[in-house]
């Protein structure tokens, strides 16, 4: 079904390309004599000329170049001939007019395969997919995995941050409740006592009640604090690995485009060697230059994707750094607040020893 919709055009467009300060405009080609009937453009190279003017793309047929044509030409032949040109150039092309969704419906469950193939050489080490003939190459030299190790290590450092610290004001608020507690035991005996020690006693409950009333001011502190910091590891870390997932399924469809490719080259090579070329390529290599089509799409998003979890982790990292800094400032702030003012309620209520007649609390009991 999708082969019925892969019809180049041939109305004789022409486009005219500059060549590039190294003498290039930026195309590889293949396809030709002796086994395929057209040549046709592989992959278009970012920032070139063609890459710039934007009108060739993989999978479109060149006709004639500077109103030659390269009907009979073998692959190499076209590219010395191209070379040869002084000055810019001219394409005449048919475009290659496909939908390429109805080709990924057809070809689904294989390029799933594939995805998931890259998926395991990435966990692999580079001498188990080197014995087994796997490349790693385009996976190792992501520079992006060691800037998501680091992204993850912040955000495993917040999540054991943040639970601590919420341990802690729990700990905290069942420490004030244990404060109130001996601030009424404490008024209770004071209540028994007489003159000094009834006043002792009386010092010493306020003195606790007001290690509550310190506590629970520090935790109402706290509470923001701790709601902030949330906010990146609730928020901003979710939407960032949402973000990282589709990443790597882009680039895992590329690189399962790039395989499907050079599974199509070897099975070619194959027919070839043995002089007996395959129908596809002697049909125009439709299907070939469809996939071509769908890497260079899947390498388009691919790179755009990139560059905006690259934009993404770097503002993330500096705000990651700037709230860190100004919350636990805010943090130390607010505890030393705590520990100076239960230092200051210490220094008030320092009242003994105190003497008190333990026979007549039993008693009293």
């Amino acid at each position: 079904l999708w082969r019925s919709r892969c019809i180049p055009w041939y109305p004789g467009s022409t486009v005219t390309l500059e060549r590039g300060k190294d003498g290039m405009v930026g195309l590889t080609i293949g396809g030709g004599a002796p086994y395929c009937p057209c040549l046709y453009v592989v992959q278009v190279f970012e920032n070139t000329p063609a890459w710039k003017e934007g009108t060739l793309q993989a999978g479109d047929e060149l006709v004639a170049v500077n109103g030659r044509s390269l009907k009979g030409m073998t692959k190499v032949q076209a590219a010395k001939f191209i070379q040869r040109i002084d000055g810019d150039v001219t394409f005449t092309y048919g475009k290659l007019t496909t939908d390429t969704n109805h080709f990924k419906e057809a070809k689904g469950l294989d390029m799933v395969m594939k995805k998931v193939k890259h998926k395991c050489i990435e966990r692999m080490s580079s001498g188990t997919a080197d014995k087994l003939g796997l490349t790693r190459a385009v996976l190792c030299n992501d520079d992006l995995a060691k800037k998501l190790e680091e992204f993850e290590r912040n955000a495993k450092f917040y999540k054991e941050m943040i639970v601590r610290s919420h341990f802690l004001l729990l700990d905290f608020n069942a420490m004030c409740g244990v404060y109130k507690g001996m601030g009424d035991l404490f008024s209770q005996i004071a209540v028994r006592e007489k003159f000094a020690a009834n006043e002792a006693f009386t010092i010493f409950a306020d003195a606790h009640r007001n290690y509550h009333k310190a506590g629970t001011e520090f935790q109402k502190k706290a509470a923001p604090i701790m709601n902030k910091l949330g906010t990146y590891l609730h928020k901003a870390v979710p939407d960032m690995r949402l973000t990282i997932k589709k990443y790597a399924n882009a680039k895992f469809e590329y690189l399962a485009y790039c395989l499907k490719i050079k599974e199509m080259d070897d099975e070619e090579y194959t027919f070839n060697s043995l002089d007996d070329p395959l129908p596809r390529v002697e049909e125009g290599n439709y299907e070939y230059r469809v996939v071509l089509r769908c890497r260079a799409q899947a390498r388009a998003y691919f790179l755009q994707l990139r560059s905006d979890v690259r934009v993404k982790l770097q503002l993330l990292n500096s705000k990651h750094v700037q709230d860190l800094t100004e919350q636990l400032e805010k943090w130390t702030k607010v505890l030393l607040a705590y520990y100076e003012e239960a230092a200051a309620i210490s220094d008030k209520a320092n009242v003994f020893p105190i003497d008190i007649d333990l026979s007549t609390v039993v008693d009293a009991q």
